[in-house]
């Protein structure tokens, strides 16, 4: 009885984190507009933002992540990748995971990555589908609120920043997250 239980509320629980996907899809220039605000938002918010930006090869930015569970979890958003701070042609993405284990909670927030070296950034291209934790490791940014970013060195190819928090879930993990390719109208 217990198990068939646990099944159906595995099913249903599914079935919800899927057709989050297809709840948020935005257009293209829905995504530009989101994107355009999170990296003003990164340059207010975080100080040598800026500076920091034009130095990296690009980066991708998901204007609101939005990650919720009970535990069971998932977290979803769509963005753009930016050169020379303009959307590169046809190059929207998706970020999704799910994960189980002791977790409650609601959360949004902003995330910005960054791809340091040229090589990265190729290779960011060039895969079909790409999931942290396998095709390259990702260093999350840490700094103090007064600190300015510009000074902070960072040897890693890739930088993930999360900025904007709202929310009561505590830990921000990227191990398996999944980004695809997806085409907005």
């Amino acid at each position: 009885m217990y198990t068939k239980k646990r099944k159906i509320l595995f099913s249903i629980l599914f079935l919800s984190l899927f057709s989050i996907q297809f709840s948020f899809a935005q257009t293209s220039v829905e995504i530009d507009q989101d994107v355009d605000i999170a990296i003003q938002k990164f340059k207010q918010d975080i100080e040598g933002g800026d500076k920091f930006l034009s130095k990296v090869k690009g980066y991708a930015v998901f204007p609101t992540v939005v990650k919720a569970g009970i535990i069971i979890g998932g977290k979803y958003a769509e963005g753009a990748v930016r050169v020379n701070g303009k959307s590169k042609s046809k190059f929207y993405l998706s970020m999704s995971s799910v994960s189980i284990g002791l977790q409650a909670g609601a959360q949004r927030y902003s995330m910005l990555i960054a791809f340091v070296t040229p090589e990265s950034l190729k290779s960011f291209y060039k895969s079909d589908g790409w999931e942290t934790g396998l095709e390259g490791s990702i260093t999350i940014a840490q700094w103090g609120a007064n600190k300015d970013m510009s000074s902070i060195s960072f040897e890693k190819p890739i930088i993930a920043f999360i900025y904007n928090e709202r929310g009561i879930m505590a830990s921000i993990n990227l191990s398996g997250t999944k980004f695809e390719r997806i085409m907005p109208q």
